[in-house]
């Protein structure tokens, strides 16, 4: 029977390092080391996730928009919020 791949071993292949660099490399520095190389980790970095649950239906209608205006959900959401905070009397700050 094959031996199942530790999530160390699966890091390490993922992060493209071999042989003595995989050796001197423990789990958690070669995980943070993909974690910093991620692009959209530095474009999070001080911000808050807001979410809601609705139908379905408005799922795929925002993404149908989205498609047809070339722009994604978040940027949709972003332009929801400002309009809805200028409709309010607040900054645009989204």
């Amino acid at each position: 029977m094959k031996k199942k791949a530790t999530l160390s071993s699966a890091l390490l292949a993922a992060s493209g390092r071999t042989g003595h660099q995989a050796e001197r490399i423990s789990a958690p520095d070669a995980a943070a080391d993909l974690l910093v190389s991620s692009p959209n980790i530095t474009s999070r970095e001080g911000k808050k996730a807001i979410a809601g649950f609705f139908d379905p239906a408005v799922s795929r209608q925002l993404k149908q928009i989205g498609l047809e205006r070339d722009m994604s959900v978040q940027e949709l959401m972003r332009e929801a919020f400002n309009d809805y905070f200028e409709k309010h009397g607040r900054s645009r700050i989204a």
